[in-house]
């Protein structure tokens, strides 16, 4: 039987522009390096003992052509000046034998700071909730933050955010972010 589940994961990012929406797409994967891949969508779990390591890294362990899989998230708009953002968040467990969460969140209209942090919150509210951790949902970022590193049993969150502002003459922007996993 095979084993897919993952042993590294990376991070990456990637904005590209065009006045074709796919070719915008392209770009932004070229960007983020994984364009000569293909990409496999994959629902949002953190594997048990995965490890991320650097893009550089993480690059050099795939071939072009070779099946892919990531957690992505995607936005895009040909309106000009519009700020869009696109990012992935993980909540790593601090049990190396459990499983974490990855999330994917996109918007319109919010800093890269602000969607970055909305996603790392979703990962995390979907790992503490799968630990038992009790946390009120209304209480402010900084708050349940707290109240997880209080529990000791989220080791880490983070996230990857790509945002960027609509091309000035209507060309398809694209923001694309992903955590690639490494069998």
């Amino acid at each position: 039987m095979l084993d897919l589940v993952a042993k590294k994961i990376f991070l990456t990012k990637g904005k590209g522009v065009h006045a074709d929406r796919l070719t915008s797409f392209e770009y932004a994967l070229r960007d983020a390096g994984i364009a000569g891949t293909n990409l496999v969508l994959i629902s949002s779990i953190f594997p048990p003992g995965c490890k991320v390591i650097p893009k550089a890294e993480g690059l050099k362990l795939i071939r072009p052509g070779s099946v892919t899989f990531a957690i992505y998230s995607r936005q895009e708009s040909n309106e000009p000046h519009r700020l869009m953002a696109a990012s992935v968040g993980i909540a790593e467990p601090k049990d190396k034998t459990k499983y974490g969460y990855l999330s994917e969140y996109v918007s319109f209209g919010e800093t890269e700071k602000e969607a970055g942090d909305y996603a790392e919150d979703i990962a995390a509210q979907m790992l503490a909730s799968s630990l038992g951790i009790s946390f009120d949902v209304n209480k402010s970022w900084d708050v349940k933050r707290q109240q997880w590193k209080i529990s000791g049993q989220i080791y880490k969150t983070r996230n990857i955010t790509q945002s960027a502002v609509g091309d000035a003459k209507g060309q398809w922007t694209t923001v694309f972010t992903a955590a690639v996993l490494i069998l």
